[in-house]
């Protein structure tokens, strides 16, 4: 459009009431705010096309006439109107607001529960698909997912617009999302209407429009609400991989500093036909270097039974000791099922940050004595000091987990809270699958 607007002053027909035409040639129908009477604009004597007394009346949160600036442009409020959907019987209501521009034409603002979107008419049509069971539409490139069907009614309406119409009338309305962005598609007998819409916060609009206060809050997840964690949920992920290489990098760097030195080895066995003492002391040997952890393994020849070990690592020059104690038990078997076993004839532990010196173990070994058989073990204890340890690592990586995990599951209900609002609520799952 390259005119200047061509503003008009006239009166109602039915009241009386003083009537300003915004959008000169382009407007067919003008309604008066005073006694909602729907006037033929395109009749030079406003002839009366409806009149209607609302059962409420509404009050536009942006006044008629009120001019702001969205997309670049500046625009006024020329007409408004509440259009309402029943859903189980249950209704449902949102506000439209006709916004002109002598130079850019027509747009809407719509708003619902404290939503809103900047709405155009396309001069493009979409391409309509379906994928399997769900039903879309394709337009520039980009899939939108069906969300919702319903017959919507217009109930109240003010000002002016570049259709004919009459308060009741009807049209089917399909939506279709991509979050920012909605399609829509008004279907009538006669015609198919394509609109896009994107998503607008109400604190823009309200800057937008110099409003007074604040906007209504947002209630709920709107159908195509951008989900505030929707790059977070690749951005975090993608950080904890790095992070989770890098702590890879480190251990393997931690792994190759370990000497894994054996410093003890010596092999014992134990009776309980033994009437003597049955612990003992081994000879001493070093642990040299810095403080490191030490291994205690004990590798014994047990079948069908158990032993119990009580160790102790002593520190020859201080007495300083580090006392554990191990039970290893070993049974195997054939049943109808098969052969089984269970347990292992192995054992072993690590003691942390041992300081260097010179150190004994005490070892005490013990079998069962009230069942009156002979128990007897062959075993090997082992020391080794200074060997890695993935433990910390593995813990390392777990904490590393939690914000990826927890960033997908705000960001799966908040899905899900979207598509509960949609036409496949029963349906399980977030994704919003047509049928």
């Amino acid at each position: 459009m390259s005119t200047a607007p061509q503003v008009r002053s006239l009166n109602c027909t039915n009241c009386g009431a003083a009537l300003t035409i915004r959008a000169g040639g382009h407007t067919l129908s003008v309604v008066c705010v005073q006694c909602l009477s729907v006037l033929d604009a395109r009749d030079p004597a406003l002839g009366v096309l409806q009149t209607f007394a609302a059962r409420q009346r509404e009050t536009p949160l942006i006044p008629l006439a009120t001019r702001g600036k969205l997309g670049g442009a500046t625009w006024e409020v020329i007409g408004f109107q509440v259009r309402e959907i029943l859903v189980e019987g249950t209704p449902y209501q949102w506000s439209e607001y006709l916004l002109y521009n002598p130079f850019k034409g027509f747009r809407y603002l719509t708003e619902y529960d404290g939503h809103w979107n900047f709405v155009s008419t396309l001069r493009a049509l979409p391409r309509e698909m379906a994928t399997g069971r769900k039903h879309a539409v394709l337009f520039q490139g980009e899939t939108y997912r069906h969300f919702q069907g319903a017959t919507a009614k217009t109930i109240f309406v003010m000002g002016e617009f570049p259709w004919q119409f009459r308060v009741g009338e009807a049209v089917f309305v399909a939506d279709y999302i991509a979050p920012p962005k909605m399609i829509s598609a008004e279907r009538t007998a006669e015609e198919v209407v394509w609109t896009q819409g994107e998503y607008v916060p109400g604190s823009e609009v309200w800057k937008a429009f110099q409003l007074p206060g604040s906007p209504p809050r947002a209630k709920g997840v709107y159908a195509n609400q951008p989900s505030p964690y929707g790059r977070s949920v690749s951005g975090v992920w993608g950080t904890f991989l790095l992070l989770l290489v890098l702590l890879a990098v480190i251990a393997f760097g931690f792994s190759i500093g370990m000497r894994e030195e054996e410093v003890f080895r010596s092999e014992y066995s134990f009776s309980t036909a033994s009437k003597g003492e049955a612990s003992f002391v081994t000879p001493v040997f070093d642990l040299k270097g810095r403080p490191t952890n030490v291994e205690i393994s004990i590798r014994t020849d047990l079948e069908n039974d158990w032993a119990f070990f009580a160790v102790a690592l002593i520190n020859e020059q201080t007495g300083a000791g580090f006392d554990m104690g191990r039970e290893v038990s070993y049974y195997r078997g054939v049943d109808s099922d098969g052969s089984w076993s269970e347990g292992s004839r192995n054992d072993s532990a690590r003691i942390p940050a041992v300081p260097a010196g010179r150190y004994y173990l005490r070892v005490e070994p013990d079998m069962n004595r009230d069942d009156g058989a002979l128990h007897a073990v062959r075993y090997q204890v082992r020391v080794r000091r200074d060997l890695p340890s993935n433990l910390y690592f593995l813990f390392a990586g777990l904490l590393l987990l939690i914000p990826p995990i927890f960033v997908s599951v705000r960001a799966a209900g908040f899905e899900t809270a979207r598509w509960q609002e949609s036409s496949y609520a029963s349906e399980s799952g977030s994704d919003g699958e047509d049928e």
